[in-house]
């Protein structure tokens, strides 16, 4: 029955059933899609979550408490007292033990994010005022990503996410991202991967991703960096490996054009100032 649904919504409504982007009304994470990300959720779900509420139940109950134990119809004359030892070693000691509790699984998922294993495609993506541009070192392969306006937009593309050239990344395998400035800082940022880190012009910052199943992805500059900040989105295709080589040849042919092109204009520009 549940499968029935599934491929119905499918049929009926395909961008919405598998996009991986934010949705409206959308409480919590958008759905994992790395093992980086999955500790941050159970991180967030399993320790944070229940600790905030915790506190916030106690914290209200001392409120209620105070309010109507030591209200002044009940209090004729204001009580004296200034300290009390015990209460205020209790209230040192607790709090620094959430923390230990708390600091042992956050250290893990902070190593596993800065320890990056051994990588099987290199990509390197420079923030500019305002769009992304990226590099496969590896495959000769230079371009830059440009949101697609609102009315360009074709049929199942999100608005203010899709851009006319997208990256490509094979699934299940570790895809090592640096990332740059050009201009200010920027950052390069996808959500289903658990993955954000500042773009500084000067510097390189290095993170990664493992994506263990195909699909688009989208994330967005999450630093602000002028006027247009809201418009530099960054969209992932994840794809089988088999669909990746054929995308690199491609890109190989399409991408190199656009460079010859690219210097045609460039030398007729000089060309004219001289």
């Amino acid at each position: 029955m549940l499968k029935k649904f599934a491929y119905t919504l499918f049929l009926l409504f395909p961008g919405s059933v598998l996009a991986n982007q934010p949705k409206d009304w959308q409480l919590g994470f958008q759905k994992s899609a790395s093992e980086s990300m999955d500790d941050i959720v159970w991180f967030h779900d399993y320790m944070l979550l229940p600790v905030i509420t915790a506190i916030t139940v106690f914290v209200l109950f001392l409120i209620a408490y105070a309010c109507i134990r030591f209200r002044a119809s009940k209090n004729k004359e204001a009580s004296t007292t200034s300290h009390n030892t015990f209460i205020e070693v209790i209230w040192t000691l607790v709090p620094c033990l959430i923390l230990i509790v708390l600091a042992v699984p956050s250290f893990k998922v902070l190593y596993s994010q800065d320890e990056i294993p051994k990588a099987d495609v290199t990509i390197k993506a420079i923030g500019y005022q305002w769009y992304w541009g990226y590099e496969y070192p590896d495959e000769n392969i230079i371009f830059d990503s440009y949101m697609i306006e609102e009315k360009d937009l074709k049929e199942g593309q999100p608005r203010l996410l899709s851009v006319d050239n997208e990256v490509y990344v094979p699934v299940n395998k570790v895809v090592k991202v640096m990332i740059t400035a050009n201009d200010v800082l920027h950052a390069w940022a996808l959500p289903s991967f658990g993955v954000k880190r500042d773009a500084v012009p000067g510097r390189i910052n290095e993170t990664w991703f493992k994506a263990d199943r195909v699909g688009t992805f989208y994330g967005q500059c999450s630093e602000l960096c002028g006027i247009k900040h809201a418009f530099m989105p960054i969209t992932v295709n994840v794809v089988s490996q088999e669909e990746y080589n054929q995308w690199l040849e491609r890109a190989k042919v399409e991408f190199a054009k656009e460079e010859i092109n690219n210097n045609i204009k460039l030398a007729k520009q000089i060309k004219e100032i001289n």
